[in-house]
């Protein structure tokens, strides 16, 4: 096992409980205070996708067998962040409703009667646009991301497919100049055994 892996996954999994309980105070909290937590929260799930990204990365450049139960490792991680991010969107999404309806009172409109179905429709699109572009970002940002990691993972695999052909091309070598030797030794005993049965 890895030293380097282990003290990432360490780390990992000390931000992950840190995270799942930031969601459950953030949730009975509002105002400043949840705006706070939430932004505390966006960096702890950077901090948790570049753990993950270097553990990904520790993984690839060690042995097969083991490579393959740290990848095993690795995909409960990754399923366990995005369950974080999914808590975190969903807390993101209720607090953005609620800045709306406050927005709503503190303009004085909060009276039914003022306030239109075509106004209400318009602020729930902007907030729905607003969501859609934050989300966009997170999806193009983690698309780069895994590239880099794919990108990272077929250098690594050319690499060793390069040293396995400098291993067996040593080898062909080896092989070819025995022969030689062989053959040489071949023909010096046929040649000293000529020699010694002529009159």
């Amino acid at each position: 096992m890895s030293e380097v892996f282990e003290g990432y996954e360490r780390q990992y999994c000390e931000l992950s409980a840190a995270l799942s309980k930031k969601c459950t105070s953030a949730s009975l909290l509002d105002g400043e205070q949840k705006k706070q937590k939430l932004s505390e929260m966006r960096v702890g799930l950077e901090e948790a996708e570049s753990l993950i990204r270097k553990m990904d990365l520790e993984a690839r450049s060690l042995q097969p067998n083991v490579k393959a139960v740290l990848l095993a490792k690795l995909r409960e991680y990754k399923s366990d962040l995005n369950n974080l991010k999914s808590e975190v969107k969903r807390i993101s999404s209720a607090n953005l409703n609620q800045a709306a309806r406050d927005e709503l009172l503190e303009s004085g409109m909060a009276n039914a009667a003022t306030v239109s179905a075509d106004q209400k429709a318009r602020l729930l699109m902007s907030t729905e646009r607003l969501n859609k572009t934050g989300d966009r970002v997170r999806d193009s940002r983690r698309t780069m991301l895994e590239t880099e990691e794919l990108g990272v993972s077929i250098l690594q695999d050319l690499n060793q497919q390069r040293q396995s052909l400098l291993h067996a091309h040593g080898t062909v070598c080896i092989f070819t100049a025995f022969t030689i030797t062989l053959y040489l030794v071949y023909c010096a005993t046929k040649k000293a055994n000529c020699s010694s049965f002529s009159p």
